[in-house]
């Protein structure tokens, strides 16, 4: 479902809520993302306010997200005029996807001064606005010229107006009266779903598909399948909109994986679908973009990283494929060879200038004739000869090809490890870890890097019910350090069985763990892997000291030969419960 005018109104009202709140700091994770830390009743709440067009949304947030090195300049402009000013209130105005966030503060003399931020979340036209008191425009990210639009200009300097008004009317200001009216002159063959998105302000198409399969019992179903039960189902979504009861719903499927969500609950999935109610909407809308936001962060921050793997991985797989088509063709050595032996064996009833020897093959139980291709220019000694040098070539080029094949799969192997920890980490730190781990393994040179020097990030840890504290490396760099330097010989070591993930560590510091420990630590492992997703997962475990490195090998490659394997099925939200804090 996208990011509607009924969900920002409700994330609203529990905006609202912080209204006297002071501005603490202003954080700037994305280039369209913003998120103000709020001081208000004794906590720190955050505030997300994102305007960019692949999934803009408004809401407040729990989750932690870093700074880039260089903030942008907009965010530089806000933490000027905002940190330190009261937030005043938010209002939705014309039940439109545009929120207007009021600040009070003082101006660079001292004088009172109020800001507005105004956030407009309307897809691929998302922007994010400051504003003076009188809502000239002081920046925004996303300018509008004139050669751009012709109806609506955002530029420093002009007066702020609302975007250009849709053709829809106001559901909290329709009345059962005026709606039955409308619908009587709507086409009876007409589908309701487009009729209600089409014809309201707010009405995104998962609500009107379901106001129609709660009138009608299909979500498809026409005007005059619906028109009995329709005004008032209509009328109860109005008041719920109107009076802020809606309940936050995530429709998730059978895997658990989000699906949809809304602000009442969605019938018109049946079976196929699961409810769960969220305890605020912030929480819903967290949940529901959380996954999806971090992998457009890590795509944004990373663009040179994914672009690297991706290619260095189409090389190398194009390179095996002709090195295991060269290996087949290989196979033709040992056929070379026989005829070697057959030419010689028969040598005294081959004349030089015959094209062709028919020979007996004495080596096969069927004694079958052979028919050996000569060079006429050659003897017939030369062309066994000519045979021998091909065999000897090809049993070169197998023993080569052996090789250089083995080695194409370990870094192939080894590429995919580092995908894998790419796709679970969107910060700043940890991809710049990465980078300066590409560049020691000889697959990146001019990577970009920052322009001050990365801090080193730390392994994630966890702690088990049973108290063993497990140590999870992010990446391969940090998957050698927790194997073969902070662990001790008789800590547990686990990996996701035959598959990308990270190294993880259970330290026992000489005591014995219980069965649920060795399963919330494999279940750790298996979260923190390829695996994450799949319904059941193998994970391998072993004590420390059977884990080898072999010389030269990649960073994050071992071996080991003595292990137990435990199947779990990987629960994201155990895993996450059982998370320390990185400080």
């Amino acid at each position: 479902m996208p990011f509607d005018a009924g969900i920002l109104s409700f994330a609203l009202r529990e905006v609202n809520e912080l209204a006297g709140g002071k501005v603490e700091k202003v954080y700037g994770p994305g280039k369209d993302e913003v998120v103000l830390a709020l001081r208000s009743g004794g906590d720190t709440h955050r505030l997300l306010v994102n305007a960019g067009s692949t999934f803009p949304r408004l809401c407040l947030t729990s989750t932690q997200t870093d700074n880039p090195p260089a903030p942008p300049m907009f965010v530089m402009l806000l933490r000027k005029h905002l940190t330190g000013a009261r937030f005043a209130g938010a209002e939705q105005p014309g039940f439109e996807r545009v929120a207007i966030l009021a600040f009070d503060g003082y101006d660079e003399l001292g004088f009172a001064a109020r800001r507005y931020l105004i956030a407009e979340v309307m897809g691929k036209y998302s922007d994010l606005i400051l504003t003076d008191a009188d809502k000239r425009i002081m920046a925004a990210t996303r300018l509008v010229d004139f050669s751009s639009s012709s109806k609506r200009k955002i530029l420093p300097g002009m007066r702020w107006e609302m975007p250009p008004p849709q053709d829809k009317r106001n559901p909290l200001d329709e009345t059962e009266e005026s709606f039955a009216a409308v619908l009587a002159a709507a086409p009876a063959d007409a589908p309701c779903d487009k009729f209600l998105s089409s014809g309201w302000l707010g009405i995104s198409s998962l609500v009107a598909r379901e106001l129609s399969c709660r009138c009608c019992g299909s979500a498809g179903g026409t005007v005059g399948e619906c028109a009995q039960r329709l005004p008032a189902e209509f009328m109860r979504l109005s008041d719920a909109l109107k009076k802020g009861t809606g309940i936050p719903t995530l429709v998730t499927n059978a895997d658990g994986t989000p699906r949809d969500f809304s602000y009442m609950p969605i019938l018109q999935y049946g079976t196929d679908a699961m409810l769960k109610t969220m305890p605020s909407f912030g929480a819903l809308i967290d949940t529901f973009y959380s996954e999806r936001a971090r992998e457009e962060r890590t795509r944004q921050r990373g663009a040179d990283v994914l672009r690297l793997l991706s290619n260095a991985e189409n090389r190398i797989a194009k390179k095996l494929a002709l090195q295991e088509k060269e290996l087949a063709e290989c196979a033709e050595g040992d056929r070379f060879k026989l005829w070697g032996d057959l030419l010689t064996a028969n040598i005294h009833s081959i004349s030089r200038g015959d094209e062709v020897a028919k020979v007996t093959n004495w080596y096969s139980d069927d004694a079958e004739t052979v028919e050996i291709p000569l060079d006429a220019r050659l003897t017939p000694a030369a062309n066994a000869q000519r045979y021998y040098k091909k065999y000897a070539k090809t049993k070169t080029a197998r023993k080569i090809l052996t090789e250089q094949i083995e080695i194409g799969k370990s870094e192939l192997e080894y590429l995919r490890s580092v995908s894998d920890a790419l796709s679970r980490t969107d910060a700043e730190a940890d991809i710049a870890e990465i980078r300066e781990e590409l560049a020691a393994a000889g697959f990146a040179s001019r990577l970009k890097q920052s322009q001050r020097k990365n801090a080193k990030t730390k392994p994630m840890r966890y702690r088990t019910d049973g108290g063993f504290e497990v140590i999870c490396g992010k990446n391969n760099i940090q998957n050698d350090y927790i194997t073969f330097k902070l662990a001790e010989k008789t800590d547990w070591w686990f990996h996701a069985k035959s598959a990308p993930g990270s190294h993880v560590v259970m330290i026992t510091e000489g005591r014995e763990p219980s069965e649920a420990d060795f399963t919330q630590a494999a279940n750790i492992a298996a979260c923190n892997s390829s695996l994450a997703d799949t319904p059941l997962a193998a994970v391998d475990y072993t004590l420390v000291k059977n884990i080898k490195k072999p010389s030269g090998s990649k960073p994050g490659f071992v071996i080991y030969h003595t292990n137990w394997s435990a199947y779990v099925r990987p629960d994201k939200d155990e895993a996450q419960r059982l998370r320390l804090s990185d400080k």
